[in-house]
């Protein structure tokens, strides 16, 4: 990617490419308010993340969420801003949230029409050793006209309006934004407080050289994934291994297969057998965006767009990345399956 002045006349900042979609759509300007809250609910979010130690926001909460992780203080500020921007938008009718057990239903009185699943602050985990967090989100259109509910959640993504993600910690903070069938980047210049488009049309690789996934849960693997790392890790042709890159952070781990190629995984296994990663609002969005640029995005047995939507907390496993690496690792699910 080039380095871009901020101060440049003819770049294109997302806040500008939003509305200039809605125009071009003849809308009400409804998701064209939501999509700008939901920016200016990221870019607070940065801004606290980069001020965490000093405004005593690092360590625990004191709460559990309702997937069992301890809620640090970040998560509970970056949850309260992305519901407030997004209710205040007077867009939204539902909000789901993974610091929330239930779905959110915006007051009438602000209430619109767009859904919006999201995940405040993935990679919490790593808030306190500065490693890379970031914000995902998934936007709908309510599905019924009665009272708003879980009902207008549960869908399946291929109904969805726009997805992205924003990595928050990285250098500098960006955000990769589908809408339509185009997906772009934008990095935020801080001299303007604006996000600036960097690359127009984002693709991955066919093949990578990296793989990533959680290699402490080892004795965990179903024998297709010990398969598929020992392959990676001991080429039987003699080629070079694979590097095996893992922050813990998925949008951070996602963003790098995306632009460097190999492949992501978190299947499942004998401690998570439905998986770990939340489909609405963590696993859909960067399957999508993988998969527009290219890619694979697979649960091991089926693509992980084809999942029909049981609940809004709802887990499945996620194997994404170069489409050659991702069919390698399902040679090797259905070579075990066959060997049974």
């Amino acid at each position: 990617m080039a380095d871009r002045s901020p101060f440049e006349t003819d770049m294109l900042t997302l806040t500008r490419y939003v509305m200039e979609k809605g125009r071009q759509a003849k809308g009400t300007g409804e998701l064209t308010q939501l999509l700008n809250s939901m920016l200016t609910a990221i870019k607070a979010i940065s801004s606290a993340v980069r001020k965490a130690g000093l405004a005593h926001l690092y360590g625990i909460a004191g709460t559990v969420n309702v997937t069992g992780d301890e809620v640090k203080k970040l998560d509970v500020l970056s949850n309260a801003l992305v519901i407030n921007m997004l209710q205040s938008s007077y867009s939204t009718c539902v909000l789901v949230s993974e610091e929330n057990k239930e779905a959110i239903i915006t007051a009438k009185e602000r209430r619109g029409k767009y859904v919006v699943c999201f995940d405040p602050l993935d990679g919490s985990s790593n808030i306190d050793c500065l490693a890379s967090i970031g914000t995902i989100f998934a936007i709908y259109r309510k599905v019924t006209q009665r009272e708003p509910g879980d009902r207008n959640a549960i869908q399946s993504l291929y109904n969805s309006i726009c997805q992205g993600y924003g990595s928050l910690l990285s250098s500098p903070t960006l955000i990769i934004f589908r809408q339509g069938h185009s997906q772009k980047i934008f990095h935020l210049a801080r001299a303007l407080g604006e996000f600036v488009l960097v690359e127009k049309d984002v693709k991955i690789k066919k093949k990578g050289k990296i793989f990533s996934l959680n290699e402490g849960y080892a004795k965990y693997f179903d024998a297709a994934t010990t398969e598929y790392v020992q392959k990676k890790k001991f080429p039987e042709d003699g080629s070079a291994p694979y590097g095996a890159r893992y922050v813990g952070s998925m949008v951070a781990d996602v963003h790098r297969t995306l632009v460097y190629g190999g492949i992501f995984l978190y299947p499942a296994n004998q401690k998570s057998p439905k998986g770990k990663l939340r489909l609405l609002y963590e696993c859909n969005p960067v399957a999508y965006i993988i998969e527009q640029a290219g890619g694979l995005a697979t649960t091991g047995t089926q693509p992980v767009l084809d999942v029909k939507p049981e609940s809004i907390h709802q887990r499945v496993p996620l194997i994404l990345g170069s489409p050659d690496d991702v069919q390698e690792y399902l040679a090797c699910v259905q070579k075990n399956q066959a060997g049974r």
